[in-house]
């Protein structure tokens, strides 16, 4: 071994467990499982059989655990990425160990803007890019010993995946949501085929709608040209085209989504004018979903936090609708959560966009108080230049300012129709058109922000709700009774919002002014981009530049070669431009000769693409049948592995993926529009669960300290040290810099490769260390210098089996002590625990625990040796595989069973040992009499409680009163 090795060995132990030993036992043991098929997860049919071409034993349990899908970045890892990986690959090689057949691979991500950037300045096809990245990432991550099964992994750019995708979006053009069908689970509602549709209008059996052109009171289908049937079909498809309101920006040449627009109304990439347009793109009617959405979320297993942010971003809201007569225009329909306080409204507002602004009096009414017109001569005057303002913001920026309370008189009068009072029509940019009737009622009497918008104009304020006397000013958004509601012919005095609410919901019903309704904040999803790198629209239009879906003998549309993959820019604030992305560019590709049952025909392609989201919406069910050909999965794999109270779900689950592990920052976005995909496939019959992911965690992040000198320069964080002579308490080349604690990024000289702590360490040991820095779901400092104590843990774990000099075993074949099956029967129970909890830092200090016991008897004993061996496998595979094989075992340490505890050994005086932070009570924990320092000590760290106290804090020091006290000293 050369001393040029990471922690070279003295002649006198050339066996020690050090980095130079680690990498070759990981090297070697990752080339045998690949040689085995160690981790070739049997399918119950099909192609795909186990390392020994053996099918899913019948009746085994299928365990399926994922984790959210990398985008492979050019940069590859630092010691932040691999943190929820580890976490999944413990889980499933305990769940392995436990008898479970578990289902564990991973797939890429693969279409997104960085490659596309990079695309534009360098010219380099965004493929090579890619795939050159997926490669240093897949190095990466086989390094760390995951136990995936190769042949299930894939990229969505890959042509096979974009089929399937493509295939998707065509079964969701291709139909329709039926609210009164009856679904496989009894529920009511549900996607069906547009041809049953189609026949049903033939067959006479649903009504026509009434709302498209072309379409007569009375018609049948059979009245109906062409172009007004293909115009009654698409107006219910749950993907369509439509005028839309985007986020334009001339820039960049590219719509951009909500969340890609800053709060100032500017591109996050570039900062440039972002300005809302009417454009012709796609959409997906989520909206259909809105109610299943919501509810469905009670079946799963998820973080309320998770919850609870979709539940407000599908924003249903149960109310009424009420219309208000306008003198001299068109009625004014609001939505209203609160219709009990309509005897409060004193004026209303509606959105720049509203259609009641097309048309405006020609003259202030009288009585118009200055203040409300802006200083403007007329209502025209004022209502323009309100709008061409309201024109240039994002839907964000405007809800963002809203704070401002601007707005303009638009002249009109509505009628409250509860009381018969005239209220000014204001029109304000907070109110969005997009959202409600894009108009409101406002009651400054009982909500702030109206409050606060009458005070800056002026407009009286009206209480509908009883408060004590002596109540100061302001609006009153408590509940009490109902106060100053009636009128001839009703009453809401003396009631509760409650009872106020359906009597008046009532009375509104009857006099035909108004009715109880339900709306949603949830928007349908805007599904075109102006794009290269992205997967094309499998469609194409004919003449009419009507959308005709391409068979599926058609499938894959590729993307074509173009000579530039960056759409057309323009002049920032040149608001009236349109797009024009890249695949235009190649007229070879966008206009096509086909034959489409009418003969041979000129069509044109869509030239924008999917968005990212697309491929990831159902990579799921890829992992299930990856070579799959002629469907989008075997129906027998999906029950196995996703079908409702599959494993170990619960009866009556909705199924759906055991174990989903992820950053919070999918909480909204991509898991909702997964979960609409997949119900669409589950209403089309194509998959029996009802929801795609039945259990998710969050994992929290690795973060790092990084240090800037006097300058705010950032320096290299691993050239800083310790100094107490600095004011700061750290030096860099000499000189005080300042420590900050956040982000990993070569941007902050922070990040550390996993690359070298395999080379410093291995892999093992990164893998404990990361494990072992607290809760999953927190997040933790990264510090290279604490590696160390993993390491430690696994070189005592070595000489308790091997003789550092020898290199021959050590292990005793004696029956264990009744002390050392205390101490081992403890660590079962404790670790079966603690992993079934996905507490996996509490299982490692127990392991710590059981592995200090053994190194303190003259020579351990075999049978509590290999109990240990088989409890660390899941966290260090590597050495623990090599430890089996020297014990004598041929079959991997993955097959081996994990250890039961015996109820008999459990049986133990034990004390509670209270753990402080900094004298505060902040866990306990049942310990035995007998319990070490060193034992206790590592508890107390891992304990749950203490890390948050923590809160990525370093410890100064630890004070141990065993059995009863710890006390942690933060820095």
């Amino acid at each position: 071994m050369s001393d040029q090795s990471p922690n070279p060995t003295p002649d006198d132990v050339p066996f020690r467990y050090t980095a130079a030993l680690a990498q070759e036992i990981e090297l070697r043991w990752q080339d045998e499982w690949d040689r085995r098929g160690t981790f070739h997860t049997p399918n119950p049919v099909g192609a795909l059989t186990d390392g020994a071409g053996r099918h899913a034993a019948p009746g085994s349990r299928a365990f399926f655990v994922m984790d959210m899908f990398p985008y492979p970045s050019g940069a590859g890892l630092h010691v932040g990425h691999p943190l929820g990986y580890i976490a999944t690959d413990v889980v499933g090689r305990y769940r392995r160990m436990c008898g479970d057949n578990v289902l564990h691979a991973l797939g890429f991500d693969a279409f997104g803007l960085p490659a596309e950037q990079y695309a534009v300045q360098t010219g380099q096809h965004p493929r090579v890019t890619t795939e050159a990245n997926i490669a240093i990432m897949q190095r990466q991550l086989r390094r760390l010993g995951l136990a995936h099964d190769p042949r299930r992994s894939f990229a969505t750019i890959d042509p096979e995946y974009v089929r399937w995708t493509q295939w998707i979006f065509l079964q969701i053009f291709q139909s329709w949501y039926d609210e009164d069908a009856v679904r496989p689970d009894g529920g009511t509602g549900r996607a069906r085929p547009i041809a049953e549709l189609v026949a049903e209008y033939e067959a006479g059996t649903r009504a026509l709608p009434a709302d498209v052109e072309g379409v007569t009171p009375g018609a049948t289908w059979a009245d109906l040209d062409a172009a007004t049937r293909r115009r009654v079909i698409d107006s219910r498809r749950l993907a369509y085209l439509s005028d839309t309101p985007v986020n334009w920006a001339p820039g960049l040449g590219t719509v951009l989504a909500n969340e890609e627009v800053t709060s100032e109304g500017r591109s996050e990439r570039g900062n440039f004018p972002v300005f809302q347009r009417n454009l012709r793109q796609w959409n997906m009617r989520i909206t259909a979903y809105a109610d299943r959405l919501t509810d469905d979320l009670e079946r799963i297993d998820w973080p309320e936090k998770v919850k609870s942010m979709q539940r407000h971003w599908i924003g249903r809201s149960t109310g009424a609708r009420v219309r208000f007569a306008v003198q001299g225009g068109e009625q004014v329909e609001v939505f209203t959560t609160r219709p009990d306080t309509l005897f409060g409204a004193t004026f209303l507002v509606v959105a720049p966009e509203h259609v009641l602004l097309d048309e405006v009096p020609a003259a202030w009414p009288d009585g118009t108080s200055s203040a409300w017109t802006g200083g403007h001569a007329t209502p025209s005057d004022a209502v323009a230049e309100y709008r061409a303002q309201a024109a240039a913001k994002t839907a964000r920026e405007r809800q963002q300012d809203a704070g401002r309370k601007t707005g303009v008189f638009t002249g009109h009068l509505a009628v409250n129709p509860v009381n018969g009072e005239l209220l000014p029509v204001f029109t304000a940019d907070y109110v969005l058109m997009g959202y409600g009737t894009g108009a409101i009622m406002a009651v400054p009497g009982g909500d702030e922000r109206d409050f606060q918008f009458a005070e800056a104009f002026g407009l009286p304020v009206v209480y509908t709700v009883d408060a004590p006397e002596g109540t100061p000013p302001g609006a009153r958004t408590h509940d009490g009774l109902v106060v100053g509601s009636s009128n001839d012919e009703i009453s809401l005095d003396g009631l509760d919002v409650a009872q106020a609410k359906e009597r008046i919901v009532a009375w509104l019903e009857a006099k035909g002014v108004g009715e109880r309704t339900v709306t949603y904040r949830l928007r349908d999803w805007l599904f075109s981009r102006q794009r290269y790198w992205g997967e094309p629209f499998p469609v194409v239009y004919d003449e009419d530049d009507t959308p005709i879906a391409l068979p599926d003998s058609a499938l894959p549309v590729e993307l074509p070669e173009v000579p530039d993959f960056s759409p057309r820019t323009y002049d920032p604030d040149d608001a009236d431009s349109e797009p024009e992305p890249p695949l235009g560019r190649n007229t070879d590709w966008l206009h096509v000769e086909l034959d489409l049952g009418d003969g041979p025909k000129t069509y044109r392609r869509d030239a924008n693409t999917m968005p990212n989201w697309a491929g990831s919406c159902w990579y799921h069910l890829r992992y299930l049948d990856p070579h799959a050909d002629d469907r989008l999965v075997d129906p027998a794999l999906e029950e196995y592995w996703m079908g409702p109270g599959h494993g170990s779900q619960p009866a009556g689950s909705p199924g759906g993926v055991d174990l989903y592990v992820g950053g919070v920052e999918h909480a909204v976005l991509h898991l909702l529009y997964a979960r609409f995909w997949h119900k669409v496939l589950y209403d089309l019959g194509h998959v029996r669960s009802a929801e795609p992911f039945h259990k998710l965690f969050n994992q929290g992040y690795i973060q790092a300290y990084a240090y800037t000198d006097e300058r705010g320069v950032y320096v290299p964080a691993a050239e800083v040290v310790e100094d107490e002579a600095s004011p700061t308490g750290f030096t860099w080349d000499g000189r005080p810099v300042n420590r900050e604690y956040g982000k990993i990024g070569k941007s902050l000289k922070n990040a550390v490769s996993p690359d070298e702590m395999y080379e410093a360490y291995g892999a093992d040991t990164l893998r404990v260390y990361e494990m072992s820095m607290g809760p999953l779901d927190l997040s933790r400092p990264w510090e290279t210098r604490a590696v160390v104590g993993a390491q430690r843990f696994l070189q005592r774990l070595w000489r308790n089996v091997v003789d550092e000099a020898t290199g021959e075993l050590v292990v005793s074949d004696d029956a264990p002590s009744a002390e050392t099956l205390r101490v081992l029967h403890r660590t079962i129970a404790d670790v079966r625990e603690d992993m079934e909890a996905m507490r996996i830092n509490t299982a490692i200090a127990k392991l710590i625990v059981l592995n200090n016991h053994l190194t303190t008897l003259e020579r351990a004993p075999r049978a509590a040796v290999e109990a240990l061996v088989v409890m660390t496998a899941p966290v260090a595979p590597h050495i623990t595989e090599e430890l089996w094989a020297r014990l004598g075992h041929d079959e991997s340490v993955v097959h081996a069973s994990f250890p039961q505890a015996d109820p008999q050994h459990l049986v133990e005086d034990t004390v509670t040992c209270v753990f402080q932070v900094q004298g505060k009570v902040r866990g306990r924990a049942e310990v035995p009499t007998s319990v070490t320092d060193d034992a206790l000590r590592e508890l107390a760290l891992a304990d749950e409680g203490v890390q948050r106290a923590l809160a990525g804090r370093d410890v100064r020091t630890v004070v141990v009163r065993a059995p009863k006290l710890v006390n942690v000293v933060p820095a």
